[in-house]
């Protein structure tokens, strides 16, 4: 009975590696594992865990900010701000580049959806770029990492997981994230500025009026255009929540109104849009929840059969410290990003490790915000980082798959730094929840 719990993760792995759907495999091992380690009496306890997670409230923002970010995807946003921003930096070398990044923040803001943001970036931006002579590495590189951007910056679906699973108030997550986000965007641009200084090659200088000369004149009025409908909606929301005027979950009923305004507005909207918008949002949070549903009962289980226990054991008697669990935590979520995806991790490994990690002092705010860093290189870490199937998927002809994994690379160790930066200075992450708690 002592080992069982070992022996259900270790079965729960090797079907996962299988290709196993994820919250059948979650449900499967906890029904079998449940009956063998507490007979029938188990299913008098799983019916009222799942009850406790369908009918709380902090859930139904997921629907909600997923309605939110499809139907800005379809509203023509993210065109009109790609071609602002690309303008608006155009008069520096490697320009388009550092457009990519800030759209890439702004939509994240906007929408976190990567999927959304990396097929829209990799339509729009990605021909421009190849055409005025970009290296393919770079261009792929940084489309991908940018879309990432929407799992770090709020409002970002992982974060409201992340706070209902570990017990801690989501507009704290949202404002903890605010600043590794925006350090994120810092160190995307800086690198790009630092290749295109020292290799002018590989990011050729575009002239300012080259992209749309038709609109140049009349530039500071498009770029009002293009901008103020998603710092609008970014304000609304989050301005909402910081304020303390919403919750989470009621601030996810603005941006969801807001979007389908900017839609209306921008003369998008119309009942194939609604049809389809309402459609991808059904079908993204019943997966979510599916595996919700799969994770809870695999957590009951694993917790009832002492699992929690034995991790607690083992990991105490890693040498160095707490710091040094820390770091054999951070590896181990790394390592799970090249096998699976954001979600699975976080059901899988967030309700064992996040109590663990709180007994030895940590913040629960600053880990969710390392653990969420972290948990954006599983989009861009091969063989299953999903964003470079969705860049792949819409690529032109002339880019390779080596190509958008060489690409990646430096985005990747960008990340792991920035996840360094924040466990040496932790008020980056904790200062301003602190600040406006006051």
């Amino acid at each position: 009975m002592y080992y069982l719990p070992a022996w259900m993760f270790l079965v729960l792995t090797i079907l996962l590696l299988f290709g196993f759907p994820v919250a059948f495999t979650l449900l499967g091992t906890a029904l079998f594992f449940g009956l063998v380690g507490f007979g029938w009496n188990f299913f008098n306890l799983l019916p009222l865990r799942i009850w406790g997670i369908m009918s709380n409230f902090t859930l139904v923002a997921v629907p909600l900010f997923i309605f939110m970010g499809v139907m800005l995807e379809r509203s023509g946003l993210a065109k009109d701000l790609l071609e602002a921003m690309a303008m608006a930096f155009g008069r520096i070398r490697g320009g388009l580049a550092i457009a990519v990044v800030v759209v890439g923040g702004l939509l994240g803001a906007s929408t976190g959806i990567v999927g959304a943001t990396v097929v829209t970036m990799g339509l729009l931006a990605l021909p421009t770029m190849m055409e005025h002579g970009y290296q393919h590495e770079l261009s792929t590189g940084t489309i991908a990492a940018s879309g990432t951007l929407g799992q770090i910056i709020p409002p970002s679906i992982v974060l409201v997981l992340l706070g209902d699973i570990i017990g801690v108030s989501v507009g704290d997550l949202f404002m903890g994230a605010v600043i590794p986000g925006l350090v994120l965007v810092a160190f995307y641009a800086c690198y790009i500025f630092l290749i295109s200084k020292f290799k002018p090659d590989l990011t050729p200088y575009i002239r300012f009026n080259s992209l749309h000369p038709e609109i140049t004149s009349s530039f500071k009025i498009f770029l009002a255009k293009a901008l103020l409908p998603p710092l609008l909606l970014m304000i609304s929301v989050l301005g909402s929540i910081f304020a303390g005027i919403a919750s989470p979950t009621e601030a996810a009923g603005v941006g969801a109104a807001g979007a389908t305004i900017l839609c209306a507005a921008n003369r998008r909207l119309n009942m194939e849009v609604l049809r389809t918008v309402m459609l991808a949002t059904t079908q993204l949070t019943s997966m979510v929840f599916t595996i919700l549903v799969g994770a809870a009962a695999f957590g009951l289980v694993f917790r009832g059969l002492g699992g929690d226990v034995v991790i607690r054991q083992f990991v105490s008697h890693i040498p160095f410290g707490k710091w040094a669990i820390l770091a054999t935590v951070m590896a181990v979520v790394f390592v799970a990003g090249f096998f699976l995806d954001f979600i699975e991790i976080t059901f899988i490994h967030i309700p064992v490790l996040a109590p663990i990690m709180k007994s030895f002092g940590f913040d629960p705010v600053w880990f969710a915000i390392l653990f969420a860093i972290n948990l954006q290189t599983s989009f861009l870490t091969p063989p299953f980082g999903f964003a470079l199937f969705y860049l792949k998927g819409v690529s032109p002809p002339g880019i390779t798959t080596v190509e958008i994994y060489k690409g990646i690379i430096p985005f990747v160790i960008l990340q792991i730094l920035a996840l360094a930066l924040i466990i040496i200075f932790p008020g980056i992450a904790t200062w301003l929840p602190r600040l406006l708690a006051r």
